[in-house]
């Protein structure tokens, strides 16, 4: 028989009404022949009133008690679905995560999975049970309850469709699937039928809230079809799986990311080893850093910017100023008035010109970019945050996402046949370490060059105005990043091009220069892109401090820098890149693909 996972969140559980349309949807999975384990969250709004009656009794709770006192939400909803199952005539029983034997390691809010133990499952299984699991919990090596953190229910559901072998796993919510983007702020958003893991991995990472990226970060690493559907009307969902859909469709999702603060560091030593400084002493405080932009280093000095979640800022800050004497950096400044509106697609790689087109609208609306950072198959910009709703409009509507999706097929692929014991005990082991992560290449590109437009006036149009130039002479743009404006109100738009290109691009953006005007154009004829991707790259906060930290201690310069979800990328000079490759396989050759 095949095994389906059923998570079921918070909306989903609210009430006596909804749980017991939930044991229904359950019984009906069974009676179709499929074994069915549920994950439930806690109801309705339980965690939060758990955390403001913490709040009443201490101001400062300790993370061992919180988690205590949080796990009994998940504890309730999955009592309460087994009494509904047991009065519709059918058998269920319920599980803590310690009864199930999710063990994790033990920081107490945010614990990491480290193995699942299906034994206890499996034979409840056999025996006809519909088994529900309390999500968002484990327990460590103490015997301590630990919680997951931020869509923890999401990530055990993931999890136990992995270490069980499940045909897929359907994530019920109040929504009927992933969107172009949030209906709440526009309303023409449209229900994708199917999205890959990769574009899922970035819309989650960058505020889509229907799912969290963690648990699509298990999903990519272990094969899991997850189907989002609504617990309220049946219907398709929306499938996330390996394969794109549509490559033909350059983008497939807009995203606004509201909760952004921006840090910017003037006069920074550009030397080896200062942005390895900077993040080790970030990371050691599990902050996550989204957006990072290096600007081209001058006279010995460079700047940096990135952003956190604004939750996270007075920490960063705090973080900041006990390196700042050691690494005299000159200014630190920082806003909370900007918002990350990004376009995602995994056509964008197949595609040219999407940077411009997304640069375009964003002007034609009168909207002044503050940063740029770009991936394979993400491009962000960074805006006020007044002018973001119209951000994502103009690129929403660029980009035809307002337009119905063909439905297409949203059926989960064919179950896999059965595994026998032996080989389910193999996989089981496999998936110890379960959210270790996942470093699957380390490359280096040394068939680039880096053009700079140095200080570039502050107003709307001014990417659209480069970018579409430099399309129409044919030239393919790889890396784009638009640094932070600085004290005078400029910025440094730099990009890497082939190096075959090299020349014409000069000649065109001396003349784009003139028009204008920057103040001064500069180049690495020479540029070499070593680049990191893998799978936990942003749950794992340290990635780019271990790069930094191996390029500067190989005594390499970082020239530019920009990430994603899944890959960093930075540009280094082309005579380093050989060494540069040696030493940052050097720092990650205890992480290999699993």
């Amino acid at each position: 028989m095949t095994i389906i996972v059923q998570k079921y969140g918070g909306t989903s559980v609210a009430n006596p009404d909804k749980i017991l349309a939930a044991a229904g949807r359950a019984i009906r999975a069974s009676q179709e022949g499929h074994q069915v384990v549920m994950v439930v969250s806690a109801m309705g709004k339980n965690t939060d009133m758990l955390v403001e009656l913490a709040r009443q009794i201490n101001q400062r709770p300790s993370a061992r008690e919180l988690d205590m006192l949080l796990s009994t939400g998940e504890q309730v909803s999955a009592a309460l679905m087994a009494m509904a199952i047991d009065s519709l005539g059918h058998r269920a029983v319920s599980l803590t995560g310690s009864q199930i034997g999710i063990q994790t390691d033990s920081t107490h809010t945010k614990a990491r999975i480290i193995s699942i133990s299906t034994k206890r499952i499996e034979q409840l299984l056999s025996e006809g049970q519909i088994v529900i699991a309390a999500g968002f919990q484990g327990i460590d090596e103490n015997y301590d309850i630990t919680t997951l953190g931020r869509g923890g229910s999401d990530t055990t559901a993931v999890a136990l469709a992995a270490v069980l072998g499940a045909v897929r796993c359907e994530i019920y919510t109040d929504v009927d699937g992933i969107y172009t983007t949030d209906p709440n702020i526009l309303s023409s958003a449209q229900r994708m039928p199917q999205v890959s893991y990769d574009e899922m991995l970035e819309l989650a990472s960058l505020g889509a809230g229907v799912m969290h990226s963690r648990s699509i970060e298990f999903a990519k690493k272990y094969a899991v079809p997850i189907q989002v559907r609504s617990s309220l009307v049946d219907g398709p969902g929306t499938l996330i799986r390996k394969i794109p859909a549509d490559l033909s469709k350059a983008v497939c999702g807009a995203v606004l990311a509201e909760d952004e603060a921006l840090v910017t560091l003037a006069g920074v030593p550009d030397i080896p080893g200062s942005s390895s400084e900077i993040f080790s002493q970030i990371a050691s405080q599990k902050i996550t850093v989204d957006m990072i932009i290096q600007n081209v280093g001058k006279k010995g000095q460079t700047g940096l910017s990135f952003t956190v979640p604004r939750d996270e800022l007075e920490m960063t800050l705090g973080v900041i100023e006990q390196v700042r004497g050691t690494l005299q950096i000159k200014k630190v400044s920082h806003s909370t008035d900007v918002s990350k509106v990004s376009v995602v697609g995994s056509g964008m790689a197949y595609q040219p010109g999407v940077a411009k087109k997304m640069f375009r609208s964003i002007s034609d609306a009168d909207i002044n970019v503050l940063m740029i950072t770009t991936s394979q198959i993400k491009i962000s910009v960074l805006v006020r945050r007044s002018d973001a709703p119209r951000a994502l409009e103009a690129v929403h509507q660029t980009f035809e996402l307002d337009t119905p999706v063909e439905n297409g097929s949203s059926n989960p692929v064919e179950p896999p046949p059965p595994r026998a014991e032996e080989e389910r005990a193999d996989v089981v082991d496999r998936l110890r370490g379960m959210e270790d992560l996942v470093i699957d290449d380390i490359s280096l590109d040394t068939d680039q060059s880096r053009i700079t437009l140095e200080r570039v006036p502050d107003q709307p149009g001014i990417a659209a105005l480069v970018f579409e130039r430099v399309a129409s002479a044919g030239i393919v743009v790889d890396m784009i990043v638009q640094s932070h404006l600085d004290q005078d109100g400029l910025a440094n738009i730099s990009f890497t091009i082939p190096r075959a290109d090299l020349v014409a691009c000069q000649d065109l953006c001396q003349q784009i220069a003139e028009q204008l005007p920057c103040q001064g154009i500069s180049n690495s004829p020479q540029a070499a892109k070593l680049s990191v991707s893998g799978i936990g790259l942003r749950s794992h906060t340290g990635v780019a401090r271990r790069m930094f930290q191996a390029l500067g201690s190989g005594g390499i310069n970082v020239e530019l820098t920009n990430t994603s979800e899944a890959r960093v990328n930075v540009i280094v000079a082309a005579e380093q890149g050989d060494l540069a490759l040696s030493v940052v396989k050097a720092a990650f050759a205890d992480i290999t693909a699993r």
